[in-house]
């Protein structure tokens, strides 16, 4: 983000009232940080400043001071604190902490964090969730040397095997943010005072003959004594004023500090032990083929039924062959020989274990049948898979996560209707019972498993008899168009589901209803009133089985304004919430966050936008 050169176009004090906002606004982006931490960034009585640039970026600091905080949209949604504001205040943020100083050179080359390069603590993972604010340390150092925003959650690194990108690196030491500020170091409790850091590879010292020097310059050769040779990360030049040091307080905090900076980790060259344990363990090409293989055969006895095919490659990969691994295992198609996807497929297809071909339109693989008469196939015998309570362990943290706020789930089910009765009758179905979109296809394909009424020739069409004709399109049709004979199996599930009666569930904690029809999203619409004012209105929040007073007054709290509820006309038991201001985002988000509400669930109308 601020790889090249920066030049704000606007430069302005805040106003008293966008003081205490910023505070609040960063008190609530980072709860790690308590009240004296916040003063210490921006204290009450200090004029804040912000600057504005071109890419709508704005960066926050005292006047005449340091760049603190910068905000990457400019709407006060994603505050990050600067490698400055991290070094006043390290615990403001979690960090992740290199395996090995070695990564720190990549990171603070402009690079993003991958999960190899970040050292797992002997207490088990971390837990975090997507797009949070985390800091980025060297092993043995306090001080954090860059910030960025989670790509990904815990649990879903875990599941793909700690690979792939960690933090997007957003803001980092040495680059054009930090330039800022010339280089200009803020001490934390004394921790070190008046230190410019510069792109010399050795520590130096220009002071006189005084003890005081003498202490110091013996921590330094220590420092370089441990570290023969540096990398390019944070290293110090210290001028010290000689007039300034006097006394035996003073000899105690450069006796201090000598032994503080003896504790800095400069990175040094990695081991080749090391850097083994970065890239990890990787198996040979031929034994990642035969671990595919073994996958492949778990997945087309377990998991992959007839009735799913024909089947993308992408999903029999993603929902199939990589859920059959064994566990701790990471498969990269890569790091085989066939090194694509589709070549793996078309080899099998060569062999005559699976029917597959390319689908050039939609530039995937797509899985047409399973030859379970194939010699391979017989002698494979599936292993039951026993999960590993290591892999449990970050799911469970998870679930308790969740469990201090309100849980939510939504599910659209389907009930027997008139057109198919017949098809639930006879399969032995209960007609008047409530079903999932996955549960009422597999009455449907089980009537034509019964009935034998998939095409022999093309296993991927389905031939309608008389009662599964009338079921699917009895009533659509217009008169004189004949109806028709045959139906491909991936369009036939839709096509049942419509023919159904359709309901959803809410559940909240112990409260269930269940209502027929689609569920209605909620609807938030910010305006403008007379006098050029901004409301922001929500409804539709009793369908998720929210109290509108209630949400009424927890986002009259959260927003510090004024906020009421009437009723909807003409609509019994419909409310309406609306707060005074523009919070649109920051109210679809809290709905999001504590109310657990699915963004597929929330229409947002923005008519104060021109």
């Amino acid at each position: 983000m601020f790889k090249k050169p920066i030049e704000a176009k606007a430069l302005q004090r805040l106003s008293g009232a966008d003081r205490k906002k910023l505070r609040r606004t960063t008190k609530e982006r980072f709860p790690l940080a308590s009240d004296a931490d916040i003063d210490a960034l921006l204290p009450l009585k200090a004029e804040i400043t912000v600057a504005k640039l071109p890419n709508r970026v704005h960066i926050y600091g005292v006047e005449g001071g340091l760049p603190l905080l910068f905000d990457v949209d400019g709407r006060g949604n994603d505050i990050f604190p600067t490698v400055y504001a991290l070094w006043i205040v390290p615990e403001l943020l979690p960090a992740f902490v290199l395996k090995a100083g070695e990564v720190s050179r990549f990171v603070i080359g402009g690079a993003d964090l991958m999960f190899p390069g970040i050292s797992i603590p002997s207490e088990g993972f971390p837990s975090f969730l997507a797009g949070q604010p985390w800091a980025v340390k060297v092993p043995g150092n306090a001080a954090p040397f860059a910030v960025g925003t989670t790509m990904m959650s815990s649990a879903d690194a875990l599941k793909a095997g700690l690979r792939g990108k960690a933090l997007r690196v957003l803001h980092y030491y040495r680059d054009f943010l930090w330039e800022l500020a010339e280089g200009r170091y803020i001490p934390n409790g004394g921790f070190l005072e008046d230190i410019v850091i510069e792109d010399s590879a050795l520590y130096t010292t220009s002071q006189t003959s005084d003890a005081p020097g003498d202490i110091l310059n013996d921590a330094l050769d220590t420092v370089i004594d441990k570290n023969e040779q540096l990398l390019d990360i944070p290293v110090v030049h210290v001028e010290e004023d000689t007039d300034s040091l006097h006394g035996d307080s003073k000899n105690d905090d450069l006796g201090e500090m000598a032994a503080d900076m003896t504790k800095l980790n400069v990175s040094v060259s990695v081991s080749a032990e090391e850097q083994n344990e970065v890239k990890g363990h990787v198996a040979q090409s031929n034994e990642i083929d035969a671990l595919l293989d073994k996958c492949l055969l778990q997945a087309l006895h377990t998991t992959v039924k007839d009735k799913d095919l024909p089947l993308s490659g992408s999903i029999l990969w993603s929902n199939h062959v990589l859920a059959c691994r064994p566990a701790g295992i990471t498969l990269d198609i890569k790091r085989s020989s066939h090194k694509k996807l589709s070549k793996w497929l078309q080899s099998k297809s060569s062999a005559g274990l699976i029917s597959a071909k390319e689908d050039k339109h939609k530039k995937d693989i797509i899985l047409l049948s399973v030859n379970r008469a194939h010699p391979d196939y017989i002698s494979f015998k599936p292993e039951k898979r026993v999960t590993e309570f290591v892999d449990q362990k970050p799911d469970s943290s998870a679930a308790d996560a969740q469990q201090t706020r309100s849980q939510l789930e939504v599910v659209e089910i389907y009930k027997s209707s008139a057109h198919v009765n017949l098809i639930f009758t006879s399969v032995g179905s209960d007609t008047g019972k409530y079903y999932t979109a996955p549960e009422a296809t597999d009455v449907v394909f089980r009537y034509i498993e019964k009935e034998n009424l998939t095409n022999p020739m093309n296993k991927a069409v389905v031939v309608l008899d008389a009662t599964l004709c009338d079921a699917l399109f009895k009533g659509t049709i217009k008169k004189g168009v004949m109806y028709p004979t045959e139906i491909q199996k991936k369009d036939l599930g839709a096509t049942f589901l419509n023919r159904m009666q359709a309901f959803h569930k809410v559940s909240r904690d112990s409260e269930v209803a269940v209502r027929k029809g689609s569920i209605r999203p909620i609807q938030i619409m910010a305006e403008r009133r007379q006098g050029n004012k901004k409301v922001t209105r929500v409804s539709g929040v009793e369908y998720f089985l929210m109290d509108a007073e209630s949400l009424a007054s927890e986002l009259q709290k959260k927003f510090a304004c004024s906020t009421s509820v009437s009723e909807l006309p003409g609509k019994k038991g419909q409310y309406e919430v609306v707060v005074q201001g523009g919070v649109i985002d920051d109210l679809a988000k809290h709905l999001v966050d504590y109310y657990g509400v699915p963004k597929r669930y929330i229409e947002v109308l923005d008519k104060t936008r021109k």
